[in-house]
């Protein structure tokens, strides 16, 4: 039997979870909101992490046809629409809890608050439909409450003022509980109903015609898939059984993250998510020694031996200033989603200076700036500028930037963050290899399953480690 070791972080905002098999290859991966029920974040991170992982087991199955045009265009696509297939039984869900939200109010006009959300559902679904099976939204957009409150809050705002806040009561009292719903799949099943839907949207692939208004690459992409996606199917059918069939047995997890403790793990499968950041930042690139990891709840500057353990760190648990939640309030101040804040403030013209980091003041002092007629854009650079400045300064305290730098942790996929960490390391320190993954998010899981993998022990160290003040 084969084995596989699963990592869990559990983050105060995200939840990750990832599986390696015995070469420390990445089979899987998780991802789910936090929110309010830790236990469920981390067995939905830890299933979706098992479907991923079926997935890339059919994928390998393949074998080198994967690198054709058209294998590798199908592959994506059926991805896509099995994302679509899991979000529509969880919609489902959803649909009936605000059905039944409504029901539940006692406003007089409730009759024609439940026409205007049948309405809305009517509205967004086809919208998210076919954004999953055209638009590839599953890869721009993990998180269910995120895809339905985008989609759900502007046809709110299209039904009337006095429809506004039933609708939004509304929602706010039914994504939780949906979200926390733990949802079973049948591969085997969903496969063979992503494979359907493929099939009636290539069919239609043969009546569009090339208007030049697409790339070429877009056309050759398309003729491959449409010309070869029965021989796809085919292969594929050949391996469906046995994958949904195989056994992923785990044969150790590690738990980590800021809500670690709340995992049912024993103890010695717990590791701090210093460690695990570090230990999975080196996995990836083996001559990482300064580790910065920016989450949703604090921000940690790490330096890692030869090995990838840590021998020194300082790190801001104090408040959320400058981590994922302050970026998630500011996001609300504008009501903008995460996704938007990055590239909106690339959009800047000058930085505003912040004066606050503190996520109260902040808020504040952003409505006093907008009053005063300063630029959006320009607010949200300056508050950007601000959360990497304080990185800088644990990053200093803990020792500076040696040889490579790793950064890792949701906020490593701001494109704004980004560029101002690009910026002031190497003002700081010289023109410096500077690793950014695609996976950034998921290093404290890949740790936890290393950790998990080698059965090895390790601590923080003792003399050197300190934590910071929100005021410093």
């Amino acid at each position: 039997m084969k084995k596989y070791y699963l990592g869990i972080d559990l983050g105060s905002t995200t939840s990750k979870a990832v599986i390696i098999n015995e070469k420390d290859e990445i089979v899987g991966r998780g991802i789910t909101n936090t929110r309010a029920n830790y236990k469920v974040a981390a067995d939905i991170a830890r299933e979706e992490a098992i479907y991923d992982a079926r997935f890339n087991l059919l994928q390998r199955k393949i074998g080198e046809d994967v690198t054709k045009p058209e294998f590798k265009k199908y592959m994506q696509d059926l991805r896509n629409v099995f994302q679509y297939g899991q979000f529509k039984r969880r919609m489902d869900s959803m649909e009936k809890m605000l059905e039944k939200t409504v029901n539940d109010f006692s406003y007089e006009n409730k009759n024609k608050v439940l026409e205007k959300l049948h309405e809305i559902i009517e509205t967004i679904r086809p919208q998210i439909r076919n954004g999953f099976i055209n638009e590839d939204l599953g890869s721009k957009n993990q998180f269910f409450r995120d895809i339905v409150s985008e989609k759900y809050n502007a046809e709110v705002a299209q039904k009337g003022a006095e429809y506004y806040e039933p609708l939004m009561l509304a929602f706010d009292k039914s994504i939780t509980p949906i979200e926390n719903e733990m949802v079973q799949y049948n591969f085997k099943e969903l496969v063979l109903e992503s494979m359907r839907i493929l099939d009636e949207k290539y069919k239609g692939l043969a009546d569009e015609q090339e208007d030049g208004s697409k790339e070429d690459w877009y056309y050759a992409e398309l003729n491959a898939i449409k010309n070869n996606y029965k021989n796809v199917e085919y292969t594929l059918r050949q391996h469906i059984e046995d994958i949904a069939n195989e056994e992923i047995h785990i044969a150790k997890m590690v738990g980590t993250g800021y809500g670690r403790a709340l995992l049912p793990f024993p103890e010695d499968c717990i590791k701090s998510e210093i460690l695990c950041h570090a230990f999975g930042a080196h996995a990836v690139f083996p001559n990482t020694r300064t580790v910065l990891d920016i989450g949703g709840q604090d921000t940690k500057a790490i330096q890692v031996d030869s090995h990838g353990l840590v021998t020194s760190f300082h790190m801001n648990d104090r408040c959320a200033a400058g981590c994922g939640r302050y970026l998630g309030y500011i996001a609300d101040e504008f009501g903008l989603s995460l996704n938007e804040l990055g590239p909106e403030a690339n959009k800047a013209t000058k930085e505003t200076t912040i004066c606050s980091t503190c996520t109260v003041f902040a808020g504040a002092e952003v409505k006093e700036l907008l009053h005063n007629g300063e630029e959006r854009p320009n607010i949200l650079a300056g508050l950007h500028k601000a959360i990497v400045q304080r990185a800088m300064s644990l990053i200093a305290r803990s020792g500076g930037v040696k040889n490579e730098f790793t950064f890792t942790g949701g906020v490593a996929r701001n494109e704004a963050v980004l560029k101002y960490v690009k910026q002031m390391v190497t003002d700081s320190y010289g023109e410096v290899t500077m690793n950014i993954h695609t996976d950034s998010i998921f290093m404290g899981a890949l740790g936890g399953a290393m950790f998990a993998r080698r059965n090895i022990s390790a601590d923080l160290p003792s003399q050197k480690q300190s934590k910071v003040t929100s005021e410093e």
